[in-house]
């Protein structure tokens, strides 16, 4: 079962790693659409979070302060959930579906990264890892 928890956890991270990446090496476009959606500091939004979720994604990868790293992708997510896919704000029924459906995509893996905050903050068994927790949620 130790390597089925490592497994998921990097299946989960995968995306998170690879966005991360895309942010820091596509900064320049990534600005222009934070610009479009009226992110404040949009280069420096853009540099941020690409750091928050490639880290996050790392540590929960790895099992390196697994729960410090989906804490930083839920911090991540929520906000962006809110400002990049605000689909009650579009007018375009298709425009309107897409962003509807990026929205519950980052507020779901929102939810799935707030559960594993907790659980390995609780001291949940996570399979394979490096460290134990960062946070003490006893």
């Amino acid at each position: 079962m130790n390597a089925v928890l490592a497994i998921g956890r990097i299946l989960f991270a995968l995306i998170f790693i690879t966005s991360g990446i895309s942010h820091l090496t596509k900064a320049e476009a990534m600005t222009g659409y934070a610009k479009y959606k009226k992110v404040p500091a949009p280069k420096l939004a853009v540099i941020v979070s690409g750091l928050m979720i490639l880290v996050g994604g790392i540590y929960i990868a790895l099992g390196i302060y697994a729960d410090l790293g989906a804490l930083l992708i839920a911090i991540f997510l929520i906000p962006t959930a809110l400002i990049m896919h605000a689909f009650w704000k579009e007018t375009d029924a298709t425009a309107k579906m897409t962003a509807q459906t990026g929205f519950f995509k980052d507020i779901s893996m929102a939810g799935a990264a707030l559960m594993l905050f907790v659980f390995i903050g609780r001291g949940a068994d996570i399979g394979w890892h490096i460290t134990s927790s960062f946070f003490n949620l006893k």
